[in-house]
């Protein structure tokens, strides 16, 4: 059955224009990152890569048609792509990713007052389900920010206390609160952009549109790892090739397995039986004897130790 190993299942791309595609990346140990499209519940496709980076998400999302909507976690290198590859699709930032990106930030205690009220606008964001809850969200953290600008503002010169770790060499002075304003900033930034709240647009009513890009996420990539996990111990090229035939099932109507079976993936193999008139590798006969060329030898004290 090694031969089996050989066979690499692709997804045939139909031409479909789908209202939402969900998109994300899983690393493999070994140093291999699989980017992810889906529709619906189905894969669309998948692109093999090192790290997330323009080019990678770029070959992906040039086989399909643009769609209405995509939703992402924010990852470095598909907002880029996204632009180049389908410039009118509308973009929905993952809202459970956004809260993560805050409370890493400002932690889930934040120390200040202003911090603590941040956090609470930021775990507020995945209870928004109409269009007037959001605009109550936008109006809060503009309040916010009016109450705590001068906070912000706030700044620390050198020589006056502890360095922090982000602060480049020679660099005179910086914000007090720099992990607090890069937590607004997030929030901000996100929420003129237009992507916070895509999935209750007007234009996308009765559609469906995801917040969250919990349906990859717990859906594809959990049963991945779940997978791989079950199978711990497949070398790099098995453990590519196990993720690709996890993705292909999970396809819309995949052609039965056998119909991929082609003459090469026969020829490839490795002849696993001993060729007539090959001389055996090898003594004879093994010895039991404690050898230094096999690692082994008398040692003292506990474990190998003087």
């Amino acid at each position: 059955m090694a031969w089996c190993w050989n066979i690499s299942p692709t997804i045939p791309v139909t031409g479909q224009i789908h209202d939402e595609v969900q998109l994300d990346g899983i690393y493999l140990r070994g140093g291999w990152c699989c980017l992810i499209a889906i529709a619906g519940d189905q894969v669309i496709g998948w692109q093999w890569c090192d790290t997330e980076k323009s080019a990678a998400w770029t070959a992906l999302l040039e086989r399909f048609p643009a769609p209405r909507v995509a939703v992402i976690d924010g990852g470095s290198g598909l907002g880029s792509a996204l632009r180049r590859a389908w410039p009118e699709t509308r973009i929905q930032r993952c809202l459970v990713h956004v809260q993560r990106n805050v409370r890493t930030e400002i932690t889930r205690q934040p120390r200040t007052k202003a911090g603590r009220r941040l956090r609470v606008l930021s775990l507020a964001l995945t209870k928004i389900g109409t269009r007037e809850e959001a605009l109550i969200w936008l109006r809060a953290l503009n309040s916010w920010h009016e109450a705590n600008k001068t906070f912000l503002a706030e700044r620390t010169y050198r020589g006056s206390g502890p360095t922090p770790q982000h602060v480049r060499t020679g660099q005179a002075w910086w914000f007090t609160h720099y992990r607090l304003r890069r937590a607004y900033n997030l929030l901000a930034r996100t929420a003129r952009e237009r992507v916070l709240f895509t999935y209750l647009e007007p234009e996308f009513e009765g559609l469906g549109i995801s917040s969250t890009t919990n349906r990859i996420e717990g859906g594809i990539n959990a049963g991945i790892r779940r997978m791989l996990r079950d199978h711990r111990g497949l070398p790099l090229e098995h453990r590519q090739r196990a993720v690709e035939w996890y993705l292909y099932q999970r396809s819309e109507n995949p052609p039965a397995p056998h119909r991929l079976i082609r003459e090469e993936h026969y020829k490839t193999l490795t002849p696993l039986t001993p060729i007539a008139g090959d001389e055996p590798i090898g003594p004879d006969e093994l010895g039991t004897a404690t050898i230094a060329e096999e690692g082994l030898w008398a040692r003292s004290g506990w474990g190998g130790r003087p």
